[in-house]
């Protein structure tokens, strides 16, 4: 019972801190950042697109973003590469310990029918040893602390579970957003690039042909 006890407020304690970390440090407008960013790539204002980002850093979307921008003069598949890499990064911060409330709940399923176990055990260990009259009272006492053991693993695991739901759902939607904005900085990124060296390109044309 301590055991699962102790587990129970391990799990809490977890859930409590990811909470924080997930909805309160995490939290940003996604949709109405990507916009103004993109807005400012495409008009060619990438300091003030960098300054937004770095007001949202602690968020992936503007780590991932800012990634991107710094190499916005550079190939597209290094620009992909900067932002999957501080994407993976992201995640592995953003996963932090959701999968331990998984094994939390299993772990306490486990020791509630593992303490059922013990008690069926004790409790025909006290019949041999009792009176004749004694045996029912001894058997009853001992098949109620153990189903009170697996009531109590299971009351745990249940609760366990949903905070390891909510959690993975707000982490997975941050991913989304963030994958979300990449992509949509990737693509305005390349029209940019195109554009400028499109007249760069003309040029250098042009006086081949008056050379020749």
């Amino acid at each position: 019972m301590y055991v699962i006890l102790s587990v129970s407020i391990l799990g809490v304690l977890i859930f409590v801190e990811r909470l924080f970390a997930l909805y309160i440090q995490n939290r940003l407008n996604a949709r109405s950042f990507i916009r103004q960013v993109v807005t400012h790539v495409e008009n060619r204002r990438f300091r003030e697109a960098l300054d937004m980002c770095e007001i949202s850093s602690h968020h992936p979307l503007g780590r991932v973003m800012k990634a991107g921008i710094l190499r916005a003069n550079r190939r597209d598949t290094e620009i992909e590469r900067a932002m999957e890499s501080e994407m993976l990064a992201s995640l592995l911060t953003l996963r932090k310990r959701i999968s331990l409330m998984a094994l939390l709940a299993n772990s306490s399923t486990l020791l509630g029918l593992l303490g059922t176990i013990f008690g069926l055990i004790s409790a025909f260990a006290s019949i041999s040893m009792a009176s004749a009259a004694a045996r029912q009272d001894a058997l009853a006492a001992g098949i109620s602390t153990a189903m009170y053991t697996t009531a109590f693993g299971i009351s745990v695991a249940v609760p366990l579970l949903v905070f390891h739901h909510i959690l993975s759902n707000r982490s997975e939607k941050i991913l989304i957003e963030t994958e979300g904005g990449a992509t949509t900085l990737l693509v305005a990124l390349t029209g940019v690039v195109r554009e400028i060296r499109a007249p760069n390109s003309a040029k250098t044309d042009g006086s081949t042909e008056i050379a020749s």
